[in-house]
């Protein structure tokens, strides 16, 4: 079988893509770049803009290929409000509409397509089952959203779509929002969290979502959305008084009013200076907690890796970087 990965050269992407050829799989990449990856020497690279129907046909996509659709601009960097759905839905819906399309052209029922957490708003019950009530905050939850409709009306008329809702991914070489918190990490500052930080947070290692995907593969693609999350995640403040000592850093926590933060960033937004995305912030003291159990039930997919863990990492990440420019910089420094 041949697996098509649109939006491969992006982050769930370059992990899938190994996974897919150490299976022993044929294994193409759709993306609009190309970086510099190891598996390119046994995945074939096609440059593909999933907003132009006309790349999707050149793709070739064959009625026995398997299709990933994990292209989508993300919440990361923040917009303006007025530039939000321009943004968001050229990428995340309409372009598939256009992957999905040519899939149907091809007689190729089978996909792979993921969405967000977004979707489902503010929590009505925790933790999130699939069948949590919807109700997206912004553009972006909103984009996926109307992605999933898409999705079951194709799955009426014969397609296997499997739609996976995943927390705020993180791994190696993505750090989107996490980098202004590790900045004031870095510079000794108060951390302040919205609200008291009782509430536990949770991520999803970007290995933990590449495996995912194989295992629908290998499930059959089932008709179905699966939370995508971590396992036992801890209250806020724990999880970031563990990275302030990891960071060797003498910063604090500094708890706040939520309703008044969240306020205060409503109207920056108003005024076009966001800090955050109302959809971040707007459930950042919220039990948002996904249960993740029907994952392992139908796919046999269990998260391996903890928060804790993963925050932790992400921030050596972000130091090695900063210290390897300043090594590079002091390298070229001419002698005095």
């Amino acid at each position: 079988m041949r697996h098509i990965i649109i939006g491969g050269d992006g982050f769930v992407g370059r992990h899938l893509a190994p996974k897919l050829i150490a299976d022993g799989e044929e294994v193409v990449v759709a993306d609009i770049v190309k970086s510099n990856l190891a598996h390119y020497a046994q995945a074939r690279f096609v440059h593909c803009d999933v907003t132009k129907p006309t790349d999707l046909a050149e793709l070739g996509i064959r009625a026995d290929d398997m299709v990933y659709n994990l292209s989508a601009k993300m919440l990361s960097p923040i917009q303006v409000r007025a530039k939000r759905h321009a943004f968001f839905f050229p990428v995340n819906y309409n372009g598939t509409v256009n992957i999905i399309e040519a899939m149907d052209r091809a007689g190729a029922p089978n996909l792979v397509h993921f969405t967000t957490d977004m979707i489902y708003g503010h929590t009505v019950v925790t933790p999130m089952t699939e069948d949590h009530p919807v109700a997206p905050l912004g553009e972006y939850g909103l984009s996926k959203w109307k992605t999933e409709l898409l999705a079951h009306e194709w799955r009426e008329r014969g397609m296997n779509i499997s739609l996976f809702r995943p927390r705020l991914i993180i791994g190696p070489g993505r750090l989107g929002i996490l980098s202004k918190l590790f900045k004031l990490i870095d510079l000794n500052l108060p951390v302040p969290m919205i609200g008291s930080g009782r509430n536990p947070y949770q991520f999803i290692s970007v290995f933990d979502c590449a495996e995912a995907a194989r295992l629908a593969w290998k499930a059959g693609v089932p008709n179905e959305a699966y939370n995508l999350g971590s396992l036992n995640p801890p209250p806020v403040r724990k999880l970031l008084g563990d990275l302030i000592r990891h960071a060797g850093s003498r910063s604090i926590l500094l708890p706040t009013p939520g309703w008044a933060v969240k306020r205060t960033l409503d109207l920056l937004d108003l005024l076009n200076m966001p800090l955050m995305d109302p959809e971040q912030y707007l459930i950042a003291d919220e039990e948002c907690i996904l249960d993740v159990s029907k994952g392992e039930r139908e796919l046999g997919w269990v998260p391996q890796y903890r928060d804790e863990d993963m925050l932790n990492a992400a921030y050596s990440e972000y130091r090695a970087a900063i210290d390897g420019k300043a090594a590079a910089a002091g390298a070229h420094a001419p002698a005095e």
